[in-house]
């Protein structure tokens, strides 16, 4: 292992390591918002509102992400809208993975008793206010370890941006790679260790809190 090329190209992986972590934040954050609307329709007793639901859910997740950021970074210009490689592949990742989330917070709401939402109706609150207040933060809690999964899985997917210029830490990688020659980089997979350790302990604490006081 070659620490020169480390020390050499560092401003290049800290910046592909900045715009990496300031990705996954924005898709973390949208993808989750997303995913619990997505997750609402698909339980509500609106038909039509419940099919837009699931007809998203089951495309998105039966597509590659390779091809939904094609269609923001390649298909969009098309119709008069240009988005950089950073854009379109964040918007993609978080498109993306608010899929997989809807699915686990809908499996969450499902989980929780159905006494619950008649109880906070009893009480004067309305659908979305207990969905809000009572059902949803229960939901949560209880997913808690397949939602950590999907933000491990976003950090790692965001490698995605590395195919449309997205100044992440792949693309930072194979201009490092092309200019010394490796083939192989190990040191942009520190750095992705750097991203996912800390969440995944960061989850796993979460998960024993939330459980205990559950």
């Amino acid at each position: 292992m070659n620490f020169s090329i480390l020390t050499e190209n560092f401003d290049m992986y800290m910046d592909g390591f900045l715009h990496t972590l300031l990705a996954s934040f924005i898709a973390l954050a949208g993808s989750f918002a997303l995913g619990v609307l997505i997750a609402v329709m698909r339980i509500t007793a609106f038909k039509p509102i419940q099919w837009i639901g699931t007809a998203y859910v089951e495309f998105i997740r039966n597509i590659p992400l390779l091809l939904i950021t094609f269609v923001f970074y390649f298909g969009l210009p098309n119709a008069g809208l240009r988005l950089d490689g950073f854009q379109a592949g964040t918007i993609a990742l978080t498109i993306y993975t608010s899929a997989f989330i809807a699915e686990a917070i809908r499996a969450g709401i499902q989980t929780v008793s159905k006494g619950q939402m008649e109880a906070a109706r009893s009480s004067g609150f309305t659908y979305s206010q207990a969905m809000r207040y009572v059902i949803l933060p229960q939901a949560v809690k209880i997913v808690i370890p397949p939602l950590g999964n999907q933000f491990l899985n976003l950090v790692k997917n965001s490698s995605i941006l590395g195919v449309v210029a997205g100044l992440d830490l792949m693309y930072q990688a194979d201009l490092v790679s092309s200019s010394t020659l490796v083939v192989f980089d190990v040191f942009v997979a520190l750095f992705y260790l750097m991203l996912t350790i800390p969440l995944s302990i960061g989850v796993h604490y979460l998960e024993r809190r939330l459980g205990k006081s559950y």
